[in-house]
């Protein structure tokens, strides 16, 4: 079978020979026109005129477009809440775009947006959590609550009680390649639209939308996105709208990518939060009640923040079966770019939350924070047969009452503190601070349970078209999109497997709304789950009928033909995969199927906090080493030692992959990743020159990475599972290595804050000297 094979990425050789193509390199017909914004330079304020008359008379200029100019619907938002592409009466960040100008060239337009005078009575800006709090800014009446027991009756009751809180701040996705589309018109009105976006129906909706048209005008391709993390699941709207209504008002093709700073001053980013906690626990550090209060900052527009937040709660809890818990999540509204999606959708900053708790309770109780971890972790869920279990004597059960029944963090922590030599290297660290005054080292296991599924239900669905042609060769198509994780490949390998032959005999092409219709965005981590099993459906359907056709030529039992190796055997005969294909084609056998997949067992009601939102946990722990300067609060990530569960993985080759990138994209959230806004509202870091993302040099001297090696209890593609998003969260491990350095430089709780930049490190220094 393919599937299993550690095979490379499908356009690996693409990628480094430059040859990959994507939106910005498509070829556009002669007379092709450029897009770009002209943005707001206030906060928030209202409109109060704008004069184009010298951004009209710059050279090359074709067209400047306002609200005002627009045919339709001004409105890109994802959310039932609306989001104007074009400011309407106010403005409500630094960066939204105002008007919108068309011409010959992405220089010329770029050059005349500064050109533009936009005149704003300026209104007092909303830009922090604490401003939101002041101002009761909030998204929703009131706020979402997720409550399992009584917390604050089991904190009261408890032996000892601490509490604490921490600042999680954002994250840029910078993805390699930026936001980018271009629209080209058709023959009768309709529209092709090529978009760098996870959603290409959300495109293709919001596209019809502004030009009053169905959505059968409009179709949108996207063969590989330079990079999504969430950035391209709603974001792409604004660029594909603009160059749809551009073409369609001057009937010439119309393009638009952001350059950089642009892209980071007008996208949305990781949602920032403060996370208050009150903890209840015993003298060995077991955990009777938490109470936790999560503030979020949205931005200007809802976009995804709704959940995005509830996912933040739903993942309060990580890998601890805690009794009582009372999750209380508010949604604050600010005057601050849109945040949106971002890998582990809310699930992070969650993690991060009760991390810190366990943390924190190892510290007052004097114990290793492994030991406090494993104490406070789910039972054990038994064997996949359903075996006698202690854990079937009571159902054990998250914050949202979800049963869990796929525990494996037990037996996968003890395989990788054995591997990792965790004990041994805990003593050496200890050693080393104890002889060693300026650097000090840390050391920190976390580990990781991750929901798999949209929290959206109807979002749990998938289509796939397959053909066979008559010489053999498959052609394969479906809902997901390729941001090079390697998601074509895989599900090439599926349906390579349901044939029994090479995966080279496989064709990826583009994902295509006229192909494939109503398709979710690739997200929650859920891409080779849906569209894998979409594909395996379409797949099994043509290989059914022409098993059927060689078993009755044959005179024999269907269930006797074997698809293997590129041969069909039936009967005791072999004929090469081709020769039944091209039989089949000439008895009038349809060699073409298309295959749905919806997620089963999924049951959730997010207003009451009950259900079952999640398919299956995807699990995994990470052991990392940090040393850091204590003079400079400059630091570096030693040794990282990661076992991740894949299930049965489809490509172990590119799930370590994930694992690898997962890991340092998380670690330089917590660690590196600084976003800062002056008091009127200016995204500061708006560049690679101020916003420092993790370099090859920073990735961890020594870094192991293993799969653990278990097949998915739940039915899914292969019995494998997501890992997309779970990985990202082990890099809370090199956030909390560097509080354990911190801790050895004093007595006190380091308290520190994220991301642990050199100055967060230091002030944390201060505290426990102080």
């Amino acid at each position: 079978m393919s599937v299993s094979k550690p095979l490379p990425h499908d356009a690996a050789a693409l990628h480094v020979t430059g040859q990959a193509r994507y939106v910005d390199d498509i070829p556009l017909p002669k007379g092709a026109l450029h897009l770009a914004f002209g943005v707001s330079d206030v906060a928030h304020g209202h409109l109060r005129s704008i004069d184009l008359a010298a951004v009209l008379a710059a050279p090359d200029v074709v067209a400047v477009l306002t609200a005002k100019d627009l045919p339709f619907h001004n409105d890109v938002s994802p959310s039932p809440s609306p989001e104007p592409l074009l400011a309407v009466d106010k403005v409500h960040f630094v960066g939204q775009p105002v008007f919108l100008v068309v011409a010959k060239s992405h220089l010329a337009a770029r050059k005349a947006t500064r050109l533009g005078k936009i005149e704003i009575d300026t209104l007092p800006a909303i830009l922090t959590i604490n401003d939101a709090l002041v101002a009761k800014s909030h998204f929703e009446d009131g706020p979402r609550i997720y409550e399992k027991g009584s917390a604050n009756d089991a904190i009261e009751a408890a032996e000892h009680m601490l509490e604490g809180s921490i600042d999680i701040g954002g994250q840029e996705h910078f993805y390699l390649e930026g936001q980018a589309a271009a629209a080209l018109p058709q023959e009768g009105g309709d529209l092709v639209v090529y978009s760098s976006t996870q959603h290409p129906t959300e495109i293709q909706h919001k596209v019809a939308e502004a030009l009053g048209k169905p959505m059968n005008a409009v179709r949108c391709e996207i063969r590989r996105m330079g990079g999504g993390f969430g950035g391209k699941e709603s974001q792409g709207n604004h660029l594909a709208v603009s160059c749809a209504v551009a073409a369609s008002i001057t009937g010439k093709p119309c393009t638009m990518r952001y350059d950089r700073d642009d892209d980071m001053m007008i996208t949305g980013k990781r949602h920032d939060f403060r996370i208050d906690y009150r903890v209840g626990h015993d003298a060995e550090g077991r955990i009777s009640g938490i109470a936790f209060l999560q503030l979020c900052r949205c931005g200007w527009s809802m976009d995804l923040s709704l959940p995005v937040a509830d996912r933040a709660m739903l993942h309060a809890d990580n890998a601890y079966n805690i009794p009582n818990m009372r999750i209380e999540s508010h949604r604050l509204k600010t005057n601050t770019q849109s945040a949106t999606a971002f890998r582990g959708f809310g699930g992070p900053q969650g993690m991060v939350g009760i991390e810190r708790v366990l943390d924190h309770v190892a510290h007052a109780v004097g114990r290793d924070p492994l030991e406090v971890r494993r104490l406070n972790y789910y039972r054990p869920s038994g064997d996949a047969s359903g075996g006698d279990i202690s854990a079937k004597k009571k159902v054990q059960t998250t914050p949202y009452h979800m049963p869990v029944e796929d525990f494996i963090l037990h037996e996968l922590t003890d395989a990788l503190i054995k591997n990792s030599g965790y004990y041994g290297r805990k003593e050496a660290v200890s050693e080393w601070n104890a002889k060693n005054a300026i650097l000090k080292k840390g050391i920190a296991f976390t580990p990781v349970k991750f929901g798999i599924s949209f929290t959206l239900t109807h979002l749990n669905q998938a289509g796939a078209l397959v053909h066979v042609y008559q010489d053999g060769s498959i052609h394969m198509n479906h809902g997901g999109t390729e941001m090079g994780q390697g998601l074509f490949q895989k599900v090439a390998q599926v349906a390579a497997s349901r044939f029994g032959v090479d995966v080279s005999k496989v064709k990826i092409t583009a994902t295509d709304t006229g192909k494939v219709p109503n398709t979710s965005a690739t997200a929650a981590s859920s891409g080779s789950d849906l569209n894998g099993m979409a594909v395996k459906a379409a797949c099994d359907t043509i290989r059914d009928r022409l098993a059927e056709f060689v078993a009755r030529r044959a005179q024999a039992d269907i269930a006797t033909v074997r698809f293997e190796d590129g041969m069909v055997t039936v009967a005791g005969e072999s004929l090469p995969f081709e020769a039944v294909v091209s039989d089949a084609y000439m008895n009038r056998i349809s060699l073409s199927a298309t295959g749905f997949y919806k997620t089963p067992k999924i049951v959730w009601d997010r207003i009451k906090g009950e259900g079952r939102p999640f398919f299956y946990f995807a699990y995994g722990a990470a052991v990392t080493e940090v040393v850091l300067d204590t003079l400079t609060g400059e630091n570096r990530i030693l040794r990282t030692d990661i076992l991740h569960d894949a299930g049965a993985s489809l490509n172990p080759a590119l799930d370590i992959g994930q694992v690898e990138g997962g890991y340092v994209q998380g670690a330089g959230w917590l660690t590196t990743e600084e976003l800062v806004w002056d008091d009127k509202g200016n995204l500061r870091t708006h560049a690679p020159s101020t916003y420092k993302i993790p370099a090859c040099s920073d990735r961890p001297d020594i870094f192991n990475v293993a799969l653990w090696d278990g097949a998915n209890r739940e039915d899914t593609i292969y019995r494998s599972k997501a890992v997309g998003e779970p990985p990202l969260m082990l890099g809370i491990s090199a956030f909390l290595a560097l509080s354990d350095a911190v801790s050895a430089c004093g007595e006190g709780y380091p308290d520190l804050e994220a991301p642990a930049t050199a100055e967060h490190v230091l002030e944390a220094i201060e505290r426990v000297r102080a």
